[in-house]
């Protein structure tokens, strides 16, 4: 797309693999938990389960696209702008804060979606692929079901149309989302000053870690990806796991066996009963 002078593509595609690549680098060299399983099976898993996502949007982005459906956050950006769609299309406010209400409000709505997956059972079931990895490190960031994504995508783009958002912030936006979720995803030890200087702003690795407990109370908590301000303000902020970081155990307390790591099993998992329906029904209750 190359209406704002760059190609959007190349641009998340390009700083996407630097920060990845980065998050490896810093992982392997100051790692905040040992693995329980090696990166080669998990990561061919998730990378996957990314790549099945990819496809799963290009295809439902081409044939929504022969309607003038703008499924994309870019697109319904510019068609917003087109149509004179939005609140910013319909106020003459400076630009800067356009861009600062916009980043704050998308940010938010990214919050609630994720708040939304857990405590809805039919988002849960495809949220849960995400959950259901043992580790957690930057290769989990792209551990969610390509249906999850599709979702996630019509959520992005009814936000921008309603505010008639600039295209320019959404691809940053984008990309921000995009790095900090890698970011908070890795195996990371940082120093504890550092965590304490960021976490008031950004999701650090050792708060979202928490999010990823096998605990339940422990998993309804901290479900911010980018901005850490959602969850103080409605209480669903816990700052550190019960068990400590190096004692937590990552994952679905039905699901520790080998299955999550293999890429079959969890494109298949919302769908599959993997448990009984009943042990099914009360995860989802203790989740809600």
């Amino acid at each position: 797309m190359e209406e704002l002078g760059f190609s959007e593509g190349a641009w998340r595609f390009g700083s996407f693999v630097a920060i990845f690549l980065a998050m490896m680098v810093l992982e392997a060299m100051w790692p905040r938990r040992a693995r329980r399983h090696s990166r080669i099976r998990r990561w061919a898993t998730n990378i996957g389960i990314m790549a099945s996502s990819y496809l799963t949007v290009s295809l439902v982005t081409l044939i929504l696209a022969n309607l003038l459906v703008p499924i994309t956050a870019l697109l319904a950006a510019i068609y917003a702008k087109q149509w004179g769609i939005g609140v910013f299309n319909w106020l003459d406010l400076p630009n800067f804060v356009e861009w600062i209400i916009a980043f704050l409000v998308l940010d938010f709505v990214i919050w609630g979606q994720h708040w939304a997956t857990h405590k809805i059972p039919l988002l849960w079931r495809l949220h849960r692929v995400h959950h259901s990895d043992h580790d957690i490190d930057a290769s989990t960031a792209i551990r969610f079901h390509p249906l999850e994504i599709v979702f996630s995508i019509f959520v992005k783009a009814a936000a921008v149309i309603i505010l008639g958002a600039p295209a320019v912030l959404v691809v940053i936006f984008e990309g921000v989302v995009n790095g900090t979720a890698l970011f908070n995803h890795a195996n990371l030890k940082l120093p504890l000053w550092l965590d304490k200087l960021i976490r008031p702003i950004l999701v650090t690795p050792d708060m979202h870690r928490v999010h990823h407990s096998i605990e339940v109370g422990e998993t309804n908590s901290n479900y911010g990806f980018a901005l850490s301000v959602w969850d103080r303000i409605f209480g669903t902020y816990i700052d550190q796991p019960a068990a400590g970081h190096d004692n937590m155990t990552i994952g679905l307390k039905a699901h520790q066996n080998e299955g999550p790591e293999h890429l079959w099993w969890s494109l298949r998992f919302p769908f599959a009963k993997t448990v009984s329906q009943k042990a099914l029904n009360k995860e989802e209750e203790q989740n809600q």
